[in-house]
C-alpha cells in the first residue's frame, strides 16, 4: 500500500473530502482536492477548512513516505501548522508538500533517543498554477513505548 493509499484509508476526513493522492515519495507529495459545491464557502470556492485539510494531508503523505519504516518504533504527529492564504482558490486545488529536512538526519535524532521535529512546506495551487496559499506543518516522530 502506498503512503497516499495508507493515509486515505486511515484518515476519514481525506475520504470525506474526496482527496486524491497523486504522488507520495520520501521527498514530496502531491494531493488534489476536487471542486465540489458541497465543500464551498460563501465566496464560491473551497472552504478554508477543506484547503487546510488538503495541505495537512499532503504533508502527512510525504511524512509517511519518508518515515513509514519507522512506524514500528515511532508515531508521526503534527506538532503545529501555519497557513497563509494568498489568493481565493476557485475550482480544484492541488497541494505539493516538500520534506524540510533530510530524512536520514531526522532518523539519526530518533536513533539518538531524541524526539525529532521537522518542517514540511506546502504550496497550494489552483488549476491555472496560481499559488493560493502556503503552509508549514511541523511534525515529530514520537517514540513508541
Amino acid at each position: 500500500m502506498s503512503a497516499g493509499e495508507l493515509l486515505a484509508a486511515a484518515v476519514p476526513m481525506a475520504r470525506t473530502l474526496g482527496l486524491r493522492f497523486l504522488e507520495a515519495t520520501p521527498e514530496r507529495a502531491v494531493v488534489a482536492l476536487p471542486d465540489q459545491s458541497a465543500h464551498h464557502h460563501h465566496a464560491g470556492g473551497p472552504h478554508t477548512g477543506a484547503v487546510f485539510t488538503l495541505g495537512e494531508s499532503a504533508s502527512g503523505a510525504v511524512v509517511l513516505a519518508a518515515f513509514g519504516e519507522q512506524l514500528p518504533r515511532a508515531v508521526p504527529l503534527a506538532v503545529r501548522a501555519e497557513i497563509v492564504y494568498r489568493k481565493l482558490p476557485m475550482g480544484p486545488v492541488t497541494a505539493t508538500a516538500t520534506l524540510g529536512r533530510p530524512a536520514a538526519e531526522v532518523v539519526a535524532e530518533l536513533d539518538g533517543g531524541r524526539r525529532p521535529e521537522f518542517p514540511v512546506t506546502v504550496a497550494l495551487r489552483r488549476a491555472d498554477g496560481a499559488v493560493t496559499g502556503e503552509m508549514t506543518v511541523v511534525w515529530t516522530l514520537r517514540p513508541s513505548g
